[in-house]
């Protein structure tokens, strides 16, 4: 592993950095802050990082997030109003813990995709949209992946707890969907996951909640400011979507069945990891009592 970036070390960089970039920034990505440096101390400011990009909500394809928690760089494209901008992110040290630095650049002028003449950068913001989407979204059901789910749960843990706001995670396994592989082959497979997906989609917030392929059959739901009741409604909602799905089958009736965990945060934090270990055992219970998730 390379060593790793230290504040210190970079201190005299800030302002030469400066003259490169359009924007050179500290961000703490899990609390979403900007941070300034003055006299060998980082000190949060009121600024919400994603602001800058005027869009209004946290970014899917958060590469901040990511080089804090791999301990690597990472580059994307991103869209403001009237710009493209080629941003950097990469892990420091500082006494407070790992920060990251941000490093923004006007890329309008340098990119050149395709051939044509382009109003307002339409094709350029659909081409990052794209990309950027790529790197969170499982394409085959159209919901967040895994990678989705390690980068944003701990975000949204953070925002809960500042905010006293309670917060609930649904571990969700398809119990027969080996069998439906087996019996009816996998395109009968990819498109009961797919009719999964889409019960689960239908019943959650759009702007509030969201939902993530966690692994082949199993998938994780976050509802942000719901209590376990609360998510308990949710899986009885997503259950009667489930049970109405129709396999297409010739003189077969084929049942989706699935199995759910549910874990809520209220008055003590917890970790993602713990949230959805806690949640996957409910899971399991669940299964192997046949019956509603547990709650406890």
């Amino acid at each position: 592993m390379p060593e790793k970036l230290t504040l210190s070390a970079l201190e005299h960089d800030l302002i030469f950095f400066s003259k490169m970039y359009d924007a050179v920034r500290l961000v703490d990505p899990v609390h979403k802050k900007v941070l300034e440096y003055q006299t060998k101390q980082v000190k949060e400011t009121e600024q919400i990082c994603y602001d800058y990009w005027k869009n209004g909500k946290i970014c899917d394809n958060c590469i901040s997030v990511r080089a804090y928690n791999e301990n690597k760089s990472f580059m994307k494209l991103e869209q403001k109003p009237d710009k493209i901008m080629l941003v950097t992110a990469i892990p420091i040290e500082s006494e407070e813990g790992t920060i990251t630095l941000e490093l923004l650049k006007n890329a309008t002028d340098s990119l050149m995709i395709g051939s044509g003449t382009y109003q307002e950068g339409q094709m350029m913001r659909h081409v990052i949209h794209d990309i950027n989407s790529m790197v969170v979204m499982d394409h085959l059901t159209d919901v967040y992946n895994r990678r989705f789910v390690e980068d944003r749960l701990p975000v949204d843990i953070v925002k809960a707890t500042l905010a006293h706001q309670p917060l609930s995670v649904i571990f969700i396994d398809v119990d027969n969907l080996k069998v439906i592989n087996d019996t009816y082959g996998h395109d009968m497979g990819d498109f009961t996951l797919q009719q999964v997906a889409n019960a689960m989609k239908a019943c959650t917030r759009a702007e509030t909640d969201w939902v993530a392929r966690y692994g082949g059959d199993e998938f994780v739901v976050c509802l942000n400011s719901a209590d376990e009741a609360g998510a308990l409604n949710t899986v009885e909602r997503i259950k009667k979507d489930i049970d109405a799905v129709k396999i297409p089958v010739e003189n077969e009736t084929v049942k989706i069945t699935a199995s759910f965990g549910i874990q809520s945060m209220t008055e003590m934090p917890l970790t993602a990891e713990e949230m959805i270990k806690m949640a996957d055992k409910k899971m399991y219970e669940a299964k192997r009592a046949s019956k509603t998730p547990s709650q406890t």
